[in-house]
């Protein structure tokens, strides 16, 4: 018997228009092709280090799914652009 996979997700390095669109479809396939558990790191590597994780699913996100994630911009996971921060976390 296999366990279920995870996979997690994070944007990193400023906002972009379509990472939500990604997101998106990261999550969809993943979950509804291949039943995997999606995880949504906040802030990048900043979320990372701080062991901070979301579950992200078609209907986990708000009671509409997460289609309406097509239309708006950003990223919904957050994002930091601050230089090396596993640098800055452990010196």
């Amino acid at each position: 018997m296999t366990s279920a996979k995870r996979l997690a997700i994070l944007t990193s390095g400023g906002d972009c228009p379509g990472l939500n669109a990604v997101i998106r479809a990261v999550v969809s396939h993943a979950t509804l092709s291949y039943n995997w558990q999606v995880l949504g790191i906040p802030y990048a590597t900043q979320g990372l280090l701080d062991g901070q994780a979301m579950p992200l699913s078609m209907h986990g996100l708000d009671l509409r799914g997460i289609d309406p994630l097509l239309s708006m911009g950003g990223t919904i996971l957050g994002t930091i652009n601050k230089g090396d921060t596993l640098r800055q976390h452990y010196c």
